[in-house]
């Protein structure tokens, strides 16, 4: 045999290897690839009542669908950031969350200002976010009024003119009638998810059959409410009707310490806490406040299973914003799912068609066309809510009786309206 020969019989083997080698490496490649993370973003007030519960409960929805073998073989990775309640933090968050740590989706925050401010950043980046817990209109009013650039938003909570409805769907059927009730002082802190709720307050109230006497914005600085409460008193109201999440201990525990003769209901975000009893050193005890969820109440067949893993994680019952932040990650998975990719266009549009029985209603997003674009839908079959009280430590549901599991206590302090 020539050398010739020679040199062409040993190189035939290696170009018969040499595809199946390169077949060989991009497979392992591509195995490589699949099985990277998926990685979601958390950016929330870690030292809120409110706010702690969102990345606990986005980790405990996240261990759970990475036991039953995470997306498609990929397990997700959750990655937090605590924003010290500061919008400026949050921005720095969500900048470094999506340009070093390369995160897929971001679950933000309950603060409406603070998801304001990361609305741009969302667009620029074209990262989806989702936040669980703020409510102000202007954030899904922002992704109608400029969808192309804004639909990466996701407005994963009530907005307040669906918090002021609840609210007064409640007093309407449980309260206006047991407490012979025909009029309301509306008392809320001074911040932009409230804005737009006192205004629907301000519709929605006299439509419930509830007269409004007297209207408080306070600043959540606020240190003493003794002038507040003989403001309203002077009024003579039959309810006073809140809108406070930033604050929440000063005014329930002066409300209770100078017996102020008038039922309080609303929103009061940290009255969804568990640990809110505590805070209040009992204070709580009659409070009446709007939710969507609270402990021992099965809104859907999937709520009391959450609550209780949560519980025996943490040692305490979620937050409000608890239930919403575990319900985003788990439809956030399903859209990931459902669009083959965490590409963002390919999420936003899977995140529009979702359809997703949480724990606390179905849950479903207004389209592009509708006044509240990707702001979850409001109702029977979907989320309506509930109406809960302070009873000796514990929630109780009141409304709606389809989920009631106690009835209205009057505070020794509170007598029905005089007919």
């Amino acid at each position: 045999m020539s050398e010739t020969v020679r040199v062409v019989a040993r190189r035939a083997p290696i170009r018969r290897t040499l595809p199946a080698l390169l077949a060989a490496g991009l497979m392992l490649t591509g195995q490589a690839r699949a099985a990277d993370p998926i990685k979601i973003g958390v950016i929330a007030e870690a030292q809120s009542v409110a706010g702690s519960a969102i990345p606990k409960a986005v980790q405990l929805a996240a261990d759970e669908i990475n036991a039953q073998g995470g997306i498609d073989g990929r397990q997700i990775q959750v990655v937090t950031y605590d924003d010290k309640s500061s919008a400026s933090d949050a921005v720095r968050a969500f900048q470094r969350a999506v340009s070093e740590d390369k995160v897929n989706l971001v679950i933000a925050s309950y603060i409406s200002e603070v998801v304001l401010a990361l609305m741009p950043w969302s667009a620029r980046l074209k990262t989806p976010m989702i936040t669980p817990g703020a409510a102000s209109n202007e954030i899904s009013v922002a992704v109608h009024k400029d969808y192309a650039r804004n639909r990466y938003t996701f407005h994963g909570y009530l907005t307040s003119h669906a918090l002021a409805q609840s609210v007064c769907d409640s007093a309407k059927e449980a309260l206006v009638g047991l407490l012979k009730a025909k009029s309301a002082a509306i008392m809320s802190e001074d911040a932009a998810w409230t804005r737009p709720l006192d205004a629907a307050y301000e519709e929605c109230l006299p439509k419930a059959g509830l007269k409004v006497v007297e209207h408080v914005r306070f600043s959540p600085d606020t240190g003493d409410f003794t002038p507040i409460y003989n403001k309203i008193e002077a009024a003579k109201p039959d309810l006073i009707v809140t809108g406070i999440a930033h604050v929440g201990v000063q005014p329930t525990v002066q409300w209770q310490n100078q017996q102020v003769p008038i039922a309080m209901t609303g929103i009061s975000g940290q009255a969804t806490s568990s640990t809110f009893w505590a805070n209040t050193n009992g204070g709580t005890q009659g409070v009446l406040f709007d939710a969507i969820a609270v402990p021992g109440v099965a809104m859907t067949e999937k709520t009391n299973a959450f609550t209780d893993a949560y519980i025996k994680r943490f040692g305490g019952a979620p937050s409000y914003a608890g239930y919403m932040a575990y319900d985003a990650m788990h439809y956030a998975a399903d859209a990931v799912k459902r669009a083959g990719s965490t590409e963002a266009d390919k999420l936003v549009d899977a995140l529009e068609k979702t359809d997703w029985l949480g724990t606390v209603g179905r849950i479903q997003f207004y389209g592009k066309d509708e006044t509240f674009t990707h702001s979850i839908k409001y109702g029977r079959g979907f989320v309506t809510g509930l109406l809960a009280q302070w009873q000796s430590g514990k929630q109780v549901a009141i409304w709606p009786t389809e989920v009631a599991n106690g009835k209205l206590v009057l505070p020794p302090a509170v007598k029905p309206a005089v007919q």
